[in-house]
Protein backbone atom coordinates (compact mmCIF):
# COMPACT_ATOMS: atom_id res chain seq x y z
CA UNK A 1 0.00 0.00 0.00
CA UNK A 2 1.44 3.53 -1.18
CA UNK A 3 2.86 5.31 2.41
CA UNK A 4 3.91 2.06 4.23
CA UNK A 5 7.31 0.11 3.47
CA UNK A 6 7.55 -2.28 1.37
CA UNK A 7 8.66 -6.02 2.25
CA UNK A 8 9.53 -8.76 -0.43
CA UNK A 9 10.49 -12.54 0.21
CA UNK A 10 12.82 -13.79 -2.55
CA UNK A 11 12.79 -17.96 -2.43
CA UNK A 12 15.98 -20.16 -3.69
CA UNK A 13 15.73 -23.60 -4.21
CA UNK A 14 18.83 -25.52 -4.97
CA UNK A 15 17.06 -28.60 -7.09
CA UNK A 16 20.46 -30.76 -7.34
CA UNK A 17 22.25 -33.00 -4.95
CA UNK A 18 25.40 -30.40 -5.05
CA UNK A 19 26.00 -27.68 -2.23
CA UNK A 20 25.30 -24.35 -4.10
CA UNK A 21 27.06 -21.04 -3.63
CA UNK A 22 24.91 -18.15 -5.11
CA UNK A 23 25.81 -14.15 -4.97
CA UNK A 24 22.48 -12.02 -5.17
CA UNK A 25 22.71 -8.82 -6.73
CA UNK A 26 19.36 -6.99 -5.89
CA UNK A 27 18.37 -3.71 -6.85
CA UNK A 28 14.97 -1.47 -7.39
CA UNK A 29 13.64 1.25 -8.93
CA UNK A 30 11.14 3.76 -9.14
CA UNK A 31 9.63 3.13 -12.83
CA UNK A 32 6.71 5.07 -15.46
CA UNK A 33 4.20 2.48 -16.41
CA UNK A 34 7.02 2.49 -19.80
CA UNK A 35 9.25 1.01 -17.53
CA UNK A 36 11.47 3.84 -18.25
CA UNK A 37 13.72 3.97 -14.59
CA UNK A 38 12.57 7.35 -12.79
CA UNK A 39 15.39 6.72 -9.68
CA UNK A 40 17.34 3.49 -8.12
CA UNK A 41 15.89 3.60 -4.49
CA UNK A 42 17.39 -0.07 -3.52
CA UNK A 43 20.91 -1.88 -3.85
CA UNK A 44 21.99 -4.46 -2.08
CA UNK A 45 24.17 -8.00 -2.78
CA UNK A 46 24.50 -11.05 -0.57
CA UNK A 47 25.67 -14.48 -0.64
CA UNK A 48 23.82 -17.88 0.16
CA UNK A 49 24.91 -21.33 0.55
CA UNK A 50 22.49 -24.01 -0.52
CA UNK A 51 22.99 -27.82 0.51
CA UNK A 52 21.61 -30.25 -1.74
CA UNK A 53 17.82 -30.06 -2.36
CA UNK A 54 17.47 -26.87 0.01
CA UNK A 55 15.68 -23.90 -0.14
CA UNK A 56 16.64 -20.42 1.71
CA UNK A 57 14.33 -17.16 1.85
CA UNK A 58 15.65 -13.89 1.46
CA UNK A 59 13.64 -10.72 2.95
CA UNK A 60 14.45 -7.61 1.51
CA UNK A 61 12.66 -3.95 3.04
CA UNK A 62 12.18 -1.09 0.91
CA UNK A 63 11.43 1.59 3.27
CA UNK A 64 8.56 4.79 2.68
CA UNK A 65 11.69 7.07 3.04
CA UNK A 66 13.92 5.31 0.18
CA UNK A 67 10.71 5.63 -2.14
CA UNK A 68 8.65 8.10 -1.59
CA UNK A 69 10.26 11.16 -2.87
CA UNK A 70 11.14 9.09 -5.91
CA UNK A 71 7.47 7.71 -6.95
CA UNK A 72 5.22 8.73 -9.97
CA UNK A 73 1.84 8.99 -10.34
CA UNK A 74 1.84 5.54 -11.75
CA UNK A 75 2.95 4.50 -8.23
CA UNK A 76 5.42 1.47 -9.78
CA UNK A 77 8.28 0.02 -8.63
CA UNK A 78 10.80 -2.38 -10.47
CA UNK A 79 12.45 -4.97 -8.14
CA UNK A 80 15.52 -7.21 -10.10
CA UNK A 81 17.32 -9.96 -8.49
CA UNK A 82 20.58 -11.22 -10.40
CA UNK A 83 21.20 -14.84 -8.81
CA UNK A 84 24.75 -16.12 -10.38
CA UNK A 85 25.98 -19.91 -9.08
CA UNK A 86 29.42 -19.63 -8.25
CA UNK A 87 32.01 -21.86 -10.03
CA UNK A 88 29.55 -22.86 -12.84
CA UNK A 89 30.96 -20.84 -15.65
CA UNK A 90 28.67 -18.00 -15.18
CA UNK A 91 25.04 -19.47 -14.44
CA UNK A 92 23.23 -16.58 -14.08
CA UNK A 93 19.04 -16.67 -13.46
CA UNK A 94 17.42 -13.12 -13.79
CA UNK A 95 14.03 -12.25 -10.84
CA UNK A 96 12.03 -9.68 -12.05
CA UNK A 97 8.84 -8.31 -10.18
CA UNK A 98 6.63 -4.65 -11.00
CA UNK A 99 5.22 -3.30 -7.83
CA UNK A 100 1.80 -1.37 -8.71
CA UNK A 101 1.29 0.24 -4.97
CA UNK A 102 -2.58 0.56 -4.10
CA UNK A 103 -4.29 3.56 -2.96
CA UNK A 104 -6.76 3.30 -0.08
CA UNK A 105 -7.07 7.05 0.34
CA UNK A 106 -10.65 7.58 -1.32
CA UNK A 107 -13.54 5.96 0.01
CA UNK A 108 -17.13 7.34 -1.29
CA UNK A 109 -20.25 6.60 0.93
CA UNK A 110 -23.97 7.21 -1.43
CA UNK A 111 -27.23 7.08 0.33
CA UNK A 112 -28.90 4.06 -0.43
CA UNK A 113 -31.69 5.19 -2.94
CA UNK A 114 -30.92 8.49 -5.07
CA UNK A 115 -33.87 10.11 -6.73
CA UNK A 116 -34.22 12.49 -9.62
CA UNK A 117 -34.77 16.01 -8.60
CA UNK A 118 -34.08 15.16 -4.93
CA UNK A 119 -31.27 16.85 -3.29
CA UNK A 120 -28.85 14.13 -2.28
CA UNK A 121 -25.36 14.05 0.43
CA UNK A 122 -22.58 11.95 -0.61
CA UNK A 123 -19.73 11.48 2.39
CA UNK A 124 -16.25 11.49 0.82
CA UNK A 125 -13.15 10.27 3.34
CA UNK A 126 -9.86 10.79 2.37
CA UNK A 127 -6.38 10.15 3.90
CA UNK A 128 -2.72 11.14 4.21
CA UNK A 129 -1.08 7.55 4.39
CA UNK A 130 1.90 8.96 4.79
CA UNK A 131 4.66 9.11 8.05
CA UNK A 132 4.38 12.65 7.72
CA UNK A 133 2.23 15.88 7.82
CA UNK A 134 0.87 17.00 4.07
CA UNK A 135 -0.40 20.18 3.25
CA UNK A 136 -1.81 22.17 -0.01
CA UNK A 137 -4.74 19.52 -0.10
CA UNK A 138 -6.83 19.66 -2.91
CA UNK A 139 -10.60 17.67 -4.18
CA UNK A 140 -11.45 17.71 -7.66
CA UNK A 141 -14.99 16.24 -7.78
CA UNK A 142 -16.09 15.53 -11.17
CA UNK A 143 -20.07 14.92 -11.09
CA UNK A 144 -22.94 15.76 -14.24
CA UNK A 145 -19.73 17.14 -16.54
CA UNK A 146 -19.23 19.25 -14.25
CA UNK A 147 -15.59 20.19 -12.00
CA UNK A 148 -15.93 21.25 -8.15
CA UNK A 149 -12.49 22.15 -6.56
CA UNK A 150 -12.10 22.21 -3.40
CA UNK A 151 -9.37 23.37 -0.87
CA UNK A 152 -8.84 21.43 1.98
CA UNK A 153 -6.83 21.96 4.97
CA UNK A 154 -3.22 20.52 6.23
CA UNK A 155 -3.59 16.76 7.30
CA UNK A 156 -0.99 14.96 10.32
CA UNK A 157 0.39 11.81 9.83
CA UNK A 158 -1.72 9.12 8.77
CA UNK A 159 -5.01 11.10 9.10
CA UNK A 160 -8.26 10.57 7.76
CA UNK A 161 -11.34 13.18 6.84
CA UNK A 162 -14.46 13.52 5.34
CA UNK A 163 -16.87 15.92 3.78
CA UNK A 164 -20.04 16.21 2.73
CA UNK A 165 -20.79 16.97 -0.98
CA UNK A 166 -24.00 17.42 -1.96
CA UNK A 167 -25.88 17.89 -5.38
CA UNK A 168 -29.42 16.98 -7.32
CA UNK A 169 -29.12 14.48 -10.20
CA UNK A 170 -31.51 16.20 -13.16
CA UNK A 171 -32.34 12.53 -15.03
CA UNK A 172 -32.46 9.04 -13.75
CA UNK A 173 -29.95 6.23 -14.83
CA UNK A 174 -26.18 5.50 -14.36
CA UNK A 175 -24.07 8.40 -13.09
CA UNK A 176 -20.49 8.33 -12.52
CA UNK A 177 -18.95 10.51 -9.83
CA UNK A 178 -14.99 11.24 -9.80
CA UNK A 179 -13.12 12.19 -6.97
CA UNK A 180 -9.47 13.46 -7.75
CA UNK A 181 -7.35 13.92 -4.06
CA UNK A 182 -3.36 16.09 -4.09
CA UNK A 183 -1.89 17.70 -1.97
CA UNK A 184 1.79 18.52 -1.67
CA UNK A 185 3.36 15.40 -1.18
CA UNK A 186 1.30 13.33 -3.97
CA UNK A 187 -1.27 14.19 -6.62
CA UNK A 188 -3.78 12.56 -8.59
CA UNK A 189 -4.96 9.50 -6.00
CA UNK A 190 -8.76 8.70 -7.73
CA UNK A 191 -11.74 7.18 -6.34
CA UNK A 192 -15.01 7.05 -8.00
CA UNK A 193 -18.35 5.52 -7.85
CA UNK A 194 -21.30 4.33 -10.18
CA UNK A 195 -25.01 6.42 -8.79
CA UNK A 196 -28.26 4.62 -10.02
CA UNK A 197 -30.39 7.08 -9.87
CA UNK A 198 -34.31 6.10 -10.25
CA UNK A 199 -37.24 8.24 -11.48
CA UNK A 200 -38.74 10.23 -8.93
Amino acid sequence: VFGKDINLILVLSNLSSDRKSVRVDMSASTILYTRRTVAEILKAATSVELGPRQGKHIRVKIPYTHYGRYLTTDKRIQVTALCEVMRTHGLKLLVEKTIILEDTNIIIKIPRRVVVNKAVSLEISYANPLPEPVSRCVLLVTLMNQQVKINLARLAPRERSKIYFEFTPRRAGPLQLQVDFSCDKFSHVKGFVTIAVAPA
